[in-house]
């Protein structure tokens, strides 16, 4: 029982410090910070290439608060971006988290992909991955 009778929002803090703490640990990083930070900016590259309807379904599989911070900032109307290379997805990322000192670039960003694999339903992960253009999806594996 909460303290304050909002179990909801207990339960998606104590979520989002599982998938925090679990990808802090996949990563080898100090910082739960800094990978809190790498996962937003990563699904915020994510949500921009998906199209609306898709981009929703995927959203919904989120813990509340973690799903506050996918639609962060997000402007419908500019999505899906155009960006096919995955390139210019990892450059995009790296542009606000380069001052990480743990980060180690690309790999880094599919450690992220793996722990959706195990938090969001298969099918959905399926869905997202197809969604995404060849260069881009080769980064999310598939386990």
């Amino acid at each position: 029982m909460s303290a304050k009778g909002l179990e909801v929002i207990d339960h998606t803090v104590q979520q989002t410090h599982e998938w925090v703490n679990e990808l802090t640990e996949r990563l080898d990083w100090a910082s739960h910070r800094e990978a809190l930070r790498l996962l937003r900016v990563t699904l915020h590259m994510l949500r921009d290439h998906l199209k609306l309807d898709e981009s929703a379904q995927f959203a919904a599989q989120l813990p509340l608060l973690i799903r506050g911070m996918y639609y962060e900032g997000w402007v419908p109307k500019n999505t899906p971006v155009k960006q096919r290379h995955a390139a210019e997805f990892v450059a995009a990322i790296e542009t606000q988290v380069d001052d990480v000192l743990d980060y180690r670039g690309p790999e880094d960003i599919t450690t992220v992909f793996r722990l959706l694999n195990v938090k969001v339903s298969r099918g959905e992960v399926a869905d997202v991955r197809s969604s995404l253009p060849g260069e881009i999806r080769a980064l999310w594996p598939e386990d």
